[in-house]
């Protein structure tokens, strides 16, 4: 009897979140960014948001909180209330790099709920038209005659651009110096004026740049050449198959979010990134939409917060920790 008493109780207890799950959204879903307006992180959120909202027929409002490349606006939605109306899309430098870089309010895997990886965006190698390298071997090449001399530029400490260029270095045991900037328009800025010699950055980042002739595209680090950029080999094309590199911006809500409400946010997020228009439209920015299971999803944000905590303690980058 006392059984069949806890029985009735869980079901009795479980009945509201499925009823919730049922008529969810019920109201305006804030999608948080936590980058400013008009990056990849931004455009690609508003992109499948806009879709979000036309096919829940709820608004789903953009809510840019930049900061701390990203961490600001994730700790935001860690401590919000876990109902499914407060999420993110968030990017591998707030959800994987920054814990293993500096001290963070939120362990991703324990404080945040993860729903599913939207999108990854190849990293690109490009030089200053001045630098006398063709493709990936004259650079390395170039750079083990002159160790120490040649620079890559970065959007700041601990970004993906920083560690790709670490990654670089150890992979292919050259002497490059890091550069630091605040954000990428002064570090494509400097590269454009041959103040630096390199950088890895977001494909869309520099693809008006490549297309007009002012930087020369090395190597992409996606498993597969661009559509966007078909004349530059991967880096597994050119013999680093160790050097894939992609940034991803994948959808999180807070820790403690009912798994009926999570699946509901799935089936609605995923639905949007399969519409044919959403689909073209972030093609154009250079990305390819994934929709993995949030199990999925869970694993991706473990392995890669393992695969850069390995490059941060190899290649010796100082961390605020």
């Amino acid at each position: 009897m006392k059984n069949w008493r806890k029985l009735i109780l869980a079901i009795l207890l479980l009945l509201p979140t499925l009823a919730s799950a049922q008529n969810f959204p019920a109201k305006p879903i804030k999608l948080v960014v936590p980058f400013p307006a008009g990056g990849p992180n931004d455009i690609i959120a508003r992109v499948i948001g806009q879709r979000m909202s036309e096919i829940s027929g709820q608004p789903v409002v953009i809510d840019n909180r930049g900061g701390q490349g990203g961490v600001l606006g994730t700790d935001a939605v860690a401590k919000s209330q876990p109902d499914g109306y407060t999420i993110a899309i968030s990017s591998a430098g707030a959800l994987a790099i920054s814990p293993s870089m500096e001290r963070v309010a939120y362990d991703t895997l324990t404080d945040l709920t993860p729903v599913t990886l939207v999108a990854t965006v190849p990293e690109i190698l490009v030089v200053a038209i001045n630098v006398p390298a063709k493709d990936i071997g004259e650079l390395i090449a170039l750079a083990k005659a002159q160790p120490g001399k040649l620079n890559f530029a970065s959007s700041g400490p601990g970004s993906m651009p920083h560690l790709a260029g670490e990654l670089f270095k150890l992979t292919a045991k050259i002497d490059i110096v890091h550069v630091p900037y605040r954000g990428a328009a002064p570090a494509v800025n400097d590269l454009l004026g041959q103040q630096v010699q390199m950088t890895f950055l977001d494909l869309p980042v520099l693809l008006p740049q490549i297309k007009a002739g002012a930087l020369r595209g090395i190597a992409v680090g996606s498993p597969e050449r661009a559509p966007t950029a078909p004349d530059v080999p991967t880096t597994t094309e050119a013999g680093f198959p160790d050097l894939r590199i992609e940034n991803w911006y994948g959808m999180v809500a807070p820790k403690d979010t009912p798994k009926e409400i999570v699946a509901a946010l799935h089936r609605l997020t995923t639905q949007a990134m399969a519409d044919p228009a959403v689909k073209e439209k972030l093609a154009a920015q250079g990305a390819t939409l994934v929709g993995d299971s949030p199990e999925h999803f869970r694993s991706f944000i473990a392995d890669e917060t393992a695969k850069w905590a390995k490059v941060i303690k190899d290649a010796g980058v100082e961390t605020a920790k």
